[in-house]
């Protein structure tokens, strides 16, 4: 698939996914959602690829829904409305259960969509004059496909604030409530360090500890839930990564899936 809106770039064991239309702050529509679906689709099918940065051209991370998007939709009935916000929902959900880790860098604003993208990534790094906001009910809208992840991200009291008041906040406070994991002055710095450290480790235990993370995330402490676990780490420890890890450890060896 040819992109006009996005920007895949691949090389060795990095893949760089990029918001590209600058021109309008990355806000995103329904072509940018199909050509961000099929990019995640070539990196989770890519074996080689150990890391997803999510990042952006321009001024701005992404100003959200884009205006004439949002114009065509409102005179569309509801079955094509709940249609085109399905597409938005399962770019959340594909982003979210991406196979690798996922790392986004923010500059400027990550206003209303856009925030729900940067809740299903992995790490998130923003500079500290990126500004953020919910700011669908300032246009009769709500965050509704995006509210799962953010809520999670942000917690339940901080995400009720922001998704009612639709006020701007700081990276200072994207930080402080958990949106955010770091902020940088050299976003590329910090994530060349990240990456190193992220490739360093088994390709296939970060894989399960990411889904580990997702499946038992907000489920309760009992007996289905510890079994889970228990299954995780058994077979992990069988493994071919988990025995290699294992033996280099002892061995006081470097792994083999550490090249160099």
């Amino acid at each position: 698939m040819s992109y006009a809106y996005i920007a895949l770039h691949i090389e060795a064991n990095l893949a760089r996914l990029t918001l590209n239309r600058p021109d309008v702050h990355n806000a995103f529509d329904d072509r940018m959602i199909t050509e961000l679906l099929d990019a995640l689709d070539v990196v989770a099918n890519h074996a080689e690829i150990r890391l997803l940065v999510l990042a952006s051209n321009g001024k701005n991370f992404s100003a959200g829904a884009d205006l004439a998007w949002m114009r065509a939709m409102a005179s569309k009935n509801y079955a094509d409305n709940c249609a085109d916000a399905a597409q938005l929902s399962l770019l959340m959900q594909r982003l979210d259960e991406l196979p690798q880790p996922t790392i986004a860098l923010v500059r400027g604003a990550a206003f209303g969509g856009a925030v729900g993208l940067l809740a299903c990534c992995d790490i998130v790094l923003a500079e500290a004059s990126a500004s953020f906001c919910l700011s669908e009910v300032k246009i009769g809208l709500i965050p509704a496909v995006i509210s799962p992840y953010v809520m999670r991200a942000m917690g339940h009291r901080q995400a009720r604030r922001y998704m009612l008041s639709a006020e701007r906040f700081s990276a200072e406070t994207a930080l402080a409530i958990g949106l955010v994991h770091e902020l940088t002055a050299d976003l590329d710095g910090r994530l060349e360090q990240l990456q190193q450290l992220l490739v360093a480790n088994s390709p296939a235990a970060v894989k399960a500890a990411k889904r580990l993370a997702l499946a038992i995330d907000q489920q309760p402490l009992n007996d289905a839930t510890r079994q889970h676990t228990v299954t995780e780490i058994a077979q992990i420890r069988v493994s071919a990564e988990g025995q290699e890890g294992l033996t280099a450890f002892l061995e006081k060896r470097t792994p083999a899936w550490i090249k160099g």
